[in-house]
């Protein structure tokens, strides 16, 4: 027998209520409104695939229940290009190649947005530690910690160029 719940919640910027069954996690509920950037590989919330950004905190959607969800603002990989354009961080992952394969790639740039925010220079150290719980099976480890660093001198460019605005 299956119990199901009405939630409400913002998703990457609008207002949605859809019905879970409690059973269900993030990454199911996502699925079903055609997100797939969030991706569910080992179940165990070690590899980081399936992160996603719940009221500005990443979290393991395979782990995280659809119903927790409920009154929350959830951003997804899909939400982080404005008007076509890519974010900052984005577009460093592509400048420095740091996917092969791209399965985790999503997740490593939620984990870099959100670090980057808390941390807007970060050294190696602190990229490293920050990142550790998300996997690259391809290992593309490297291209990871060069594009992080690229982000965070395009996201102050940009910073410093809507302030002179």
């Amino acid at each position: 027998m299956s119990t199901r719940r009405e939630i409400r919640l913002n998703l990457n910027g609008h207002a949605v209520r859809t019905t879970v069954e409690t059973h269900r996690n993030l990454v199911e509920m996502l699925h079903e409104f055609g997100l797939f950037g969030a991706r569910e590989s080992c179940g165990q919330g070690l590899c980081g695939c399936c992160t996603v950004i719940v009221d500005g905190t990443a979290v393991s959607g395979c782990l995280y229940p659809a119903v927790a969800a409920d009154g929350k603002r959830v951003t997804t990989i899909e939400h982080l290009d404005s008007d076509g354009v890519l974010s900052p961080v984005q577009q460093a992952f592509i400048e420095s190649g740091a996917f092969q394969c791209g399965f985790c790639t999503p997740g490593f740039i939620l984990m870099t947005e959100q670090l980057l925010a808390q941390n807007p220079d970060p050294d190696e150290d602190t990229i490293r530690h920050y990142l550790s719980g998300n996997l690259c099976r391809c290992a593309a480890y490297p291209e990871i910690i060069d594009a992080v660093r690229l982000a965070a001198r395009l996201r102050a460019s940009a910073i410093g160029r809507n302030s002179a605005e």
